[in-house]
């Protein structure tokens, strides 16, 4: 076991009140074919937790500072890569031995500082890794903001990686995932599809430019970049379904809707799951049954796709932000915002655990659960 020694100051007094915080032991080894959940929390930990037992495997401190502690793991379940302090750097952490095998700053050009808004992630082979850099020159007398461009790195750089290769990107890009063809998905104004090798940006998924007759603009607020077991690229929308031409607000429907890429053959989805009476921060389609939609922020609740119904919400000790699924379609975990993971059964929408971790909060963390 590694200890931690966790201080608190009196500021009044000015005195110290120090308590010991055990870890799980940084080179406990993961089990082949067990299944696990990766999260991220404040000072600066990743977690990783058996599904087995519902409980916490191993905790691997990571360098530098938290924030927003996005995850994407690599294709054999080895590596987690992790987005952090302060969305300027890139971190790959080997799970079996919380070593640091990867190190890539998000800033590459001198006089410049870049962030990257959740926006990376690991090829389908593994072999390349990309994110996006918004940079802003630093000059003496004033700030300029430069165009963004999308960075590709090589996953064995080691931990000094620079670019192998940059293009011209779109600005408002966030989350993306990698296709089976080798191609990138990714989340903006529109959901594009890029070739990595000439740095081309496709219209795939109209969402601030659609054309559906009768609805109005979508709007769009998702950052958690999930890598689900349905192999799918999905975020959530919301917009209003008007009665007819005259687009009266007044009588319009409020609507959630899903769009969607299938990884495997590159096919989309858009598609409206029920009515808008409350707001989610992240969703996902349950793997055991595609018609079961499921939300998460104040409440959890249960869609039927194709009724577009509501069937079953359940109240929440506090707001959480990611929700995942094992891979049986099960068991729904949630994580976010406190230290804490709620476990909730998917069919009966009861609450049946609670892991807590050691830190402080997972805040906007995104959570992978997988099989090793």
């Amino acid at each position: 076991m590694r200890a931690i020694r966790v201080c608190g100051l009196a500021a009044s007094a000015l005195l110290s009140a120090c308590t010991l915080t055990a870890l799980a032991d940084e080179g406990r080894a993961l089990n082949s074919g067990h299944e696990y959940m990766v999260t991220t929390n404040y000072p600066n930990n990743l977690h990783v937790i058996d599904l087995a037992s519902d409980s916490l495997y191993k905790t691997c401190p990571m360098p530098d500072r938290f924030g927003p502690g996005t995850v994407q793991l690599s294709p054999d379940r080895k590596i987690a890569y992790v987005l952090n302090n302060h969305y300027a750097d890139i971190y790959g952490v080997e799970l079996d031995s919380c070593k640091q095998v990867f190190h890539a700053s998000i800033t590459q050009q001198p006089g410049e500082k870049a962030r990257s808004m959740f926006a990376f992630t690991v090829s389908h082979d593994g072999k390349e890794l990309y994110t996006v850099a918004n940079p802003t020159l630093l000059l003496n007398d004033r700030y300029e903001v430069k165009e963004p461009r999308l960075d590709v790195y090589a996953s064995d750089a080691g931990l000094d990686a620079k670019p192998v290769r940059s293009f011209p990107a779109p600005r408002q890009l966030t989350i993306m995932q990698s296709g089976d063809d080798g191609s990138l998905y990714v989340a903006g104004p529109d959901l594009y599809k890029v070739d990595v090798k000439t740095g081309k940006f496709q219209v795939l998924i109209p969402s601030r430019n659609w054309q559906r007759p009768n609805y109005s603009a979508p709007d769009v607020l998702y950052v958690w970049n999930q890598q689900t077991y349905r192999h799918e690229f999905s975020l959530l929308y919301t917009t209003a379904r008007f009665k007819d031409q005259q687009h009266d607000p007044a009588t319009a429907e409020p609507l959630y809707g899903l769009f969607s890429v299938d990884l495997k053959t590159g096919k989309t989805e858009t598609t409206d799951f029920g009515p808008l009476t409350e707001i989610y921060f992240s969703g996902m389609r349950s793997p055991k049954d595609p018609n079961l939609m499921f939300g998460v922020l104040n409440r959890l609740a249960k869609y039927d796709i194709k009724q577009k119904k509501l069937l079953q919400a359940a109240t929440l000790e506090h707001s959480y932000y990611c929700i995942s699924f094992n891979k049986a379609g099960t068991k729904i975990y949630l994580a976010g915002t406190f230290n804490d993971v709620a476990i909730f059964d998917a069919q009966s929408m009861q609450q049946i655990g609670k892991i807590t971790l050691p830190g402080g909060d997972m805040a906007i963390t995104t959570a992978q659960i997988f099989v090793r």
